[in-house]
């Protein structure tokens, strides 16, 4: 997860931003780099870092050296040979302190193991990974765990996997992740695993405003974990300004800094930890009778598999020829809705802009039976390769879209505006920047009801307790996830609503009774012959 510094994120080099996503290039503050070198470095004198990048661990090596009139060496890899050549000329490593390796950790890790082991792993989500590279990678999960994880799983995990496997006895590791290191549909595996192989030691948050990586949509951790018997508790800290000086004290004096101004730290139990979330705040959970899963189901919405194509502004519908019946009004982006509802006025105003609100929907017809222009438009899609795209050569035919209800709710998240829930007056289908709300009763009295819960800042206020967390505050939550989102008691009292708890046994009673009589059919056929 190697973090850019804010100069580095100028809008104008977008271009420049995607090289650095393929590669998983940030880079790390010299401020956290000092306190996670500071604590791996007691009683060593060799650091490796798995993904030296520009040699931020190796800069802040020299500083400690110097300050502390250290001898510590370092031996580091990457697979980046541009970035270590650039390194190298600017005269960044000294051979006599360091040796710096053209090699991939994952494919050839070190044959040895190590007293410190410090790291900003590169930060590539899943999606960005070959099929060959997940066999890979699930190997190693099956060698340290016993069992594979989750395949959403980012490479950073497994960078996270194999460098623990490569600690000494009582030796430290310092990695600098993303929250959903602990917050994944794969962490749960993961802690448990580590938790009870390794001594957790100290979890560092840090505030929107002390980021280490500005303008980056990531919520950064830093794990310290020593190879020694596990205990029952840890330190964990939030930082609250950024540039401190306080976090490299406080690693210095074991978290025990006798006056801590601009760090909030505490002493944490680890299971309710565990429980709460190790990027969560402690003591902030909330007991309700509810969910809003007793109210509600949750899907995702609409995956094109190629938005340009399947998602039209006016304009390009008049131009293609493509008639209304082939078409859906539908919502993208979470930026086209600027408050809690969207209606006609909405959609005017997205038109007038010039935004994308017709989804190509050509769903319930054969090939032959469509007009021309809309054959011809598939025939484009065909020439440009769209039928072999991950998602969509998994359709028959390629260019059927996914289907959804239109949804009372959609819900917004992830993006640089607040989470919410938005009422959907305009009858539109979403894509994937919402979360298709539906209510278990379609009776409009308890859709008003309900949306009295949604729309209240206290529901959204809970956000935080299932959600995944980025940069500047913003939260993703996934659908199973969102259906956990604790409703507060005196809202549904006030509100006057009963929950409609999903109940799965009409359905079992009604396959029972199918099965039976497939089977009474089979069992007469049989006797009449």
């Amino acid at each position: 997860m190697k973090k850019l510094s804010s100069h580095q994120k100028l809008p104008s080099e977008w271009a420049e931003r995607e090289k650095l996503r393929q590669k998983g290039q940030f880079w790390t503050p010299d401020w956290v780099a000092e306190a996670m070198v500071q604590y791996v470095s007691e009683d060593s004198n060799l650091i490796f870092d798995p993904a030296v990048g520009k040699g931020a661990f190796y800069s802040a090596l020299l500083r400690i050296n110097e300050l502390n009139h250290a001898n510590l060496h370092f031996y580091g890899t990457d697979i980046d040979k541009d970035i270590i050549g650039e390194a190298k000329d600017e005269g960044l490593f000294d051979e006599r302190i360091s040796k710096i390796e053209i090699k991939d950790f994952i494919l050839n890790p070190p044959k040895c193991l190590y007293k410190s082991i410090v790291a900003n792993p590169p930060y590539i989500r899943h999606h960005r990974l070959s099929a060959e590279l997940k066999v890979t990678l699930k190997e190693i999960s099956l060698r340290a765990i016993g069992r594979s994880i989750d395949g959403r799983a980012g490479l950073h995990i497994y960078f996270l996997i194999q460098a623990l496997t490569l600690l000494q006895e009582d030796g430290k590791l310092a990695f600098i992740m993303p929250s959903d290191t602990c917050e994944g549909v794969f962490s749960r595996t993961l802690w448990e695993w580590i938790t009870r192989k390794y001594r957790l030691e100290g979890v560092i948050s840090f505030s929107p405003e002390a980021t280490p990586f500005p303008n980056v949509d990531t919520n950064a951790l830093v794990f310290l974990i020593r190879k020694a018997t596990p205990v029952k508790q840890f330190y964990w800290a939030k930082v609250l300004k950024q540039g401190t000086t306080e976090l490299k004290s406080l690693i210095q004096t074991d978290f025990r800094l006798s006056k801590v101004n601009e760090i909030k730290v505490i002493k944490r139990d680890l299971s309710e930890a565990l429980i709460a979330g190790l990027s969560k705040d402690p003591d902030k959970s909330v007991k309700t009778k509810y969910v809003l899963g007793d109210f509600a189901r949750v899907m995702r919405g609409i995956a094109t598999g190629d938005n340009e194509f399947f998602f039209l502004n006016d304009e390009q519908v008049r131009r293609i020829g493509i008639p209304k019946e082939y078409l859906r009004l539908a919502i993208g982006k979470t930026k086209d809705v600027d408050g809690l509802i969207v209606d006609q006025t909405t959609i005017d105003d997205l038109v007038s802009k010039g935004r994308p609100t017709c989804l190509f929907y050509p769903n319930g017809y054969k090939f032959e039976d469509l007009p021309k222009k809309v054959q011809d438009y598939i025939k484009e899609g065909e020439s440009r390769g769209l039928p072999q795209k991950a998602l969509i050569s998994t359709r028959k035919p390629w260019y059927r879209m996914e289907t959804r209800e239109i949804p009372p709710f959609l819900f917004a998240y992830l993006g640089r505006r607040n989470a919410r829930f938005v009422r959907n007056l305009a009858n539109v289908v979403p894509l994937t920047g919402f979360l298709c709300i539906y209510p278990l009763s379609n009776d409009m009295k308890y859709i008003d009801k309900f949306w009295g819960i949604l729309k209240n800042s206290e529901t959204t206020d809970n956000l935080y307790l299932i959600g995944k967390s980025y940069g500047s505050g913003a939260i993703k939550v996934e659908p199973r996830s969102l259906e956990k989102l604790p409703i507060p008691d005196h809202l549904v009292e006030q509100c006057n609503i009963k929950p409609l708890y999903q109940n799965p046994l009409p359905e079992l009673f009604n396959m029972l009774n199918e099965t039976k009589m497939k089977t009474y059919k089979v069992k007469t056929i049989q006797r009449n012959r």
